[in-house]
């Protein structure tokens, strides 16, 4: 059955509001800097034996910030320094003994918007021997979060 002319245009206005959302997003139109696979332990989980040793985890981060103005001079001072950054969110692992992934991810995402440069960052904390019965590879969660 062909779509009503009232079908096609809510479609039309539904794109062009999603459209409007992609580019009013300054996660989604603005530069980032792009942080894989760092490798932590961290004493993590809400069960009892998770409590007792620290366990590896995996973290994925984007930095959203301006780098045009380092990218123009060639400056590391007018950009984010992601060796520091990564210094940052070690240090933070290893202060830290939350019970949640979703904790340590707002954690390091607060520790994070506090760079000067950076306007909001996206966080994915993986947790690489779940425990579960399952034959789960993995389990994480990501989050975005913007300054405050």
């Amino acid at each position: 059955m062909p779509a009503s002319d009232s079908d096609r245009d809510r479609c039309v206005d539904d794109a062009f509001a999603a459209s409007d959302r992609i580019v009013n997003d300054p996660v989604a139109t603005s530069d980032r800097i792009e942080l894989r696979d760092l490798r932590v332990t961290c004493v993590i989980g809400a069960l009892a034996h998770e409590r007792t040793a620290p366990q590896p985890l995996s973290i994925d981060v984007d930095l959203y910030a301006d780098l045009s103005p380092a990218g123009a001079a060639d400056d590391l001072s007018l950009t984010v320094d992601y060796g520091a950054a990564c210094d940052r969110i070690v240090a933070l692992c290893e202060e830290s003994q939350p019970l949640l992934l979703e904790r340590l991810a707002e954690l390091i995402a607060a520790e994070l918007c506090g760079i000067d440069a950076v306007t909001a960052a996206t966080v994915t904390v993986t947790k690489l021997r779940p425990p579960v019965a399952a034959d789960l590879g993995t389990s994480a969660v990501r989050i975005t979060r913007h300054r405050a």
